[in-house]
């Protein structure tokens, strides 16, 4: 650990102007009151530190702001931890937690750290700093480009409980506190070029008791219930980070039993960016659609960088896996060799992703008039269940699951499967592998509105029955590794 005396040369009074003298002795209140062996304080804690382990990667560098006594960046398993306090005192007791972390005494409206931080956290500060903006604004500008913010926020509804609790002696006695409604929140955001990225609900009883604990992990994260939670994590992200302004791209095409359709995905398929390169994966099939790869390629004079190769397991999730680790673009696209997505689509998708508006694109079928025969009747309803189902358990509005365009950056896609082990080989369709990971990452996930068309070669490799009992099989995956985590 080094411990700094003060940050980027500013003066003591600057680094003390992050505090009043009521809050300055709150603090050290806290600092030199240890925490129960149970209790609400203690239950919160344990609560965030939870939530951050699975929203922060072990491998991301971390910063807190207001790192208090230090319990809770001790608690987190990176290697690079940084933590900058106003208070000495507090500074201290974070020393004594763990040695490891490195610590600064600075002002969180004034910091110069000198450098940039993957994930930044922010527990419960906006309550206390006397400018939230600037101290934004300060975190902002230590992150990474696509670093992400953890802000927490008491619930205003909790303001009389939390009054009733100092009287009552299980709470600290503080001075008075800012307040914010969401949109209050949400506009300050804005000013420090902060998107929502995430909103989790958390607690709605500050305990650990049998049963409670169920109340708390389950109920909160339900309406109406989820109103009256004790506090909510903000996951934040740079509104418009910046981009490669021609990045490199690369298509790529599961393709089973689609003979018929090879020559016009070469033809239509658009050069994006710097150039587009064209992967063709080809998964059993038992027509010649391999044969008619191989020739097409072949004899392909144009623009596209062509690749060709056999998946060496079954279903799309294995060859969209195989065609990534083949990928040299820097964005991936996956296009449906039946092409009922057009390929004239793709640039849509490409200018989302270079634009900073989204780090992960996939395509909505369900907003356009489809033709005639592109979408069985049932399976559209099946399609609009689970829009809601999954809508609801990723906290994101997902109007279309399955469509098979989906479009990342490679070094998102890379975390992704890095990670992967969390949730398992799970996947047959590989779009669940994509949007739990994205999901599970904190990307920016935006819908597009494509035209479905009708099929012109060859029949679906989608059984409306089977694969609708594996969607819900993959709906309570969901709930249990995403929602009620």
């Amino acid at each position: 650990m080094q411990l700094t005396t003060e940050s980027g040369g500013a003066p003591k009074n600057a680094i003390e102007g992050a505090l009043s003298d009521e809050w300055r002795d709150y603090f050290i209140r806290l600092v030199e009151r240890p925490l129960a062996i149970s209790g609400p304080r203690r239950a919160l804690q344990h609560d965030l530190v939870h939530a951050l382990k699975l929203a922060i990667a072990p491998t991301s560098t971390v910063l807190e702001v207001g790192v208090g006594s230090g319990a809770l960046l001790a608690a987190l398993p990176n290697a690079t931890r940084w933590g900058v306090d106003a208070l000495p005192e507090a500074l201290a007791a974070a020393r004594l937690k763990d040695p490891s972390m490195h610590l600064v005494r600075a002002n969180a409206l004034a910091m110069n750290l000198g450098r940039k931080f993957d994930a930044i956290i922010c527990d419960r500060l906006c309550h206390t700093v006397p400018d939230v903006q600037r101290a934004l604004e300060q975190m902002t500008a230590h992150l990474e480009e696509d670093g992400r913010i953890f802000l927490t926020c008491f619930n205003f509804l909790w303001s009389l409980p939390l009054a009733i609790g100092e009287r009552l002696g299980v709470k600290v006695p503080s001075p008075q506190e800012n307040w914010f409604s969401e949109s209050a929140l949400s506009d300050l955001f804005k000013l420090a070029d902060l998107e929502i990225v995430r909103s989790d609900d958390r607690m709605l009883i500050p305990a650990e008791i049998p049963g409670i604990s169920a109340l708390n992990r389950y109920a909160s994260k339900l309406f109406p219930m989820r109103t009256g939670a004790l506090y909510r994590v903000y996951t934040l992200a740079r509104s418009r980070p910046l981009k490669p302004k021609k990045p490199k791209v690369t298509v790529v095409v599961p393709a089973r039993n689609e003979s018929g359709n090879i020559k016009a995905a070469i033809d239509r398929t658009p050069v994006m960016g710097s150039g587009t390169e064209l992967i063709f994966v080809e998964g059993n099939s038992t027509d010649d659609t391999w044969q008619t790869i191989q020739r097409e390629a072949q004899s392909y004079k144009g623009p596209l960088s062509i690749k060709i190769m056999q998946q060496p397991g079954k279903g799309k999730g294995d060859a969209v896996r195989t065609g990534f680790a083949a990928a040299t673009g820097d964005i991936l696209m996956i296009l449906d060799a039946d092409l009922t997505v057009a390929p004239e689509e793709l640039p849509k998708f490409f200018d989302a992703m270079v634009s900073g508006k989204a780090d992960y694109v996939h395509g909505t079928r369900l907003v356009y008039p489809m033709e005639d025969e592109a979408m069985r009747f049932l399976n559209r309803i099946g399609n609009t269940f689970f829009a809601e189902a999954f809508s609801f358990l990723l906290d994101r509005p997902i109007k279309d699951t399955l469509c098979g365009t989906k479009v990342l950056w490679k070094k998102d896609y890379e975390r992704i499967a890095a990670n992967r082990a969390y949730f398992g080989d799970f996947d047959p369709f590989g779009d669940f592998d994509l949007i739990f990971g994205a999901a599970k990452q904190n990307l920016r996930i935006v819908e597009i509105p494509i035209r479905y068309k009708a099929r012109t070669y060859g029949e679906t490799n989608i059984s409306r029955f089977r694969h609708g009992v594996l969607l819900l099989r993959m709906s309570a995956f969901a709930a249990r590794k995403i929602t009620f985590a």
